[in-house]
């Protein structure tokens, strides 16, 4: 059998550095036990293990206070926090037609269920709004803006510092949904006036699945998603106002937030711009391949166009599960196919009808890989001429 070539990286990167499982083995056989629940040398090794993970993703995200950073599930736990957190009854929130289904469906669901507005701004084929939609789509009720940084199906980079500027001078939130830009693109809380920051561990940062985080403002106040022990204020009958165990209720993942905090440290040391430069390059080369491919079409960003590392395309008269199983049994290339939890940005690009092939890239694509890929589509394509 030959050895997988992974391009679903936009799902879940891999492989991983080697020192995310090594601190995962030593967490097991040295401290696993619960963090903050004890005060013997094992529980406080413990506690230890999830401060420095906050620290270094605090340095990554340049944020004040570690503590303003809440420990997640993934990302879709992290925006179920912040939405059902923030958003009151009456409220008016805006975000684009781009948002992934973790973002949709909460804000449908507020309102259907707390008398919550939305407004959906629509983009173009290539993912991007006019900034001039999102100035008139303000109300006197417009409490939240939600934007994904970099979208799953296209690859676009969205201009969060310039959306955080129009919303703060209205006071008006952000929410970031960094699920594919945490550790490939720069972000800095302060400086793009991002409020709330959801992010996954197992993508971009390269830790495991069953990781990831929220930065709340210290001006903000959500209400806790879950309900229950934190190990502080035992005799209170409601959850703590402590951060961060207030959003952080029952025992914490610390096996795997010691292996997030291995691949949080090994961006650092590799650069974010390292990385994002990188995997541009392959990125641009994989388009070029694919577009030279007769009747290919790439969706997203042109070519030379900033974006990251996603690569969604469809060959014409083939379904696009089709195509990824042919890549996955004649090839042995991981890719993923379908709508991707994002009906409506296939909508505005034309494929509601067929999906697409996602290809996306990370920092441990090889060349050689990209090569691989084009032709073997290019093979493919010659089957359904």
């Amino acid at each position: 059998m030959r050895e997988i070539i992974y391009f679903d990286q936009a799902a879940s990167s891999w492989p991983k550095p080697p020192t995310v499982m090594d601190a995962m083995m030593t967490c097991m056989h040295e401290y696993a036990a619960n963090p903050g629940r004890g005060s013997h040398q094992m529980a406080v090794q413990a506690s230890r293990a999830l401060f420095e993970t906050r620290k270094n993703l605090a340095k990554l995200f340049h944020i004040k206070n570690p503590n303003d950073i809440s420990f997640a599930l993934n990302t879709t736990h992290a925006l179920n926090q912040a939405i059902k957190g923030f958003v009151r009854n009456g409220d008016h929130v805006i975000c684009t037609n781009i948002e992934h289904n973790s973002v949709r469906r909460p804000l449908e669901f507020l309102k259907a269920t707390a008398n919550v507005e939305l407004t959906y701004l629509s983009h173009n084929a290539e993912g991007y709004f006019e900034l001039s939609d999102l100035e008139n789509a303000f109300q006197a009720n417009t409490t939240l803006v939600v934007i994904n940084h970099s979208s799953n199906l296209l690859g676009t980079i969205m201009p969060v510092g310039e959306i955080g500027e129009l919303c703060r001078v209205r006071g008006v939130r952000v929410l970031v949904d960094a699920a594919q830009s945490a550790g490939i693109l720069p972000i800095d809380v302060v400086s793009m006036n991002i409020d709330l920051l959801a992010f996954p561990g197992h993508k971009g940062l390269l830790g495991p699945q069953g990781t990831g985080g929220l930065y709340i403002h210290p001006d903000i106040e959500l209400d806790p998603l879950f309900h229950g022990g934190t190990g502080s204020q035992s005799e209170a009958i409601h959850q703590p106002t402590v951060r961060p165990d207030r959003y952080e209720a029952g025992t914490q993942n610390t096996v795997g937030i010691a292996g997030l905090n291995e691949g949080v440290k090994y961006v650092l040391a590799e650069t974010v711009k390292k990385i994002h430069d990188k995997e541009w390059r392959q990125t641009q080369n994989l388009m070029e391949g694919l577009l030279g491919i007769e009747g290919v079409t790439v969706l997203g960003p042109t070519l030379g166009q900033n974006k990251t590392g996603i690569v969604s395309f469809n060959v014409p008269h083939a379904d696009s599960s089709e195509i990824a199983f042919i890549l996955d049994q004649s090839f042995q290339i991981a890719v993923r196919a379908g709508y991707h939890c994002t009906p409506l940005a296939h909508e505005a690009a034309g494929t509601i009808a067929t999906g697409a092939v996602r290809a996306s890239i990370g920092y441990f694509t090889k060349d050689e890989e990209v090569e691989a890929l084009i032709n073997a589509v290019k093979e493919i394509r010659s089957q359904y001429a």
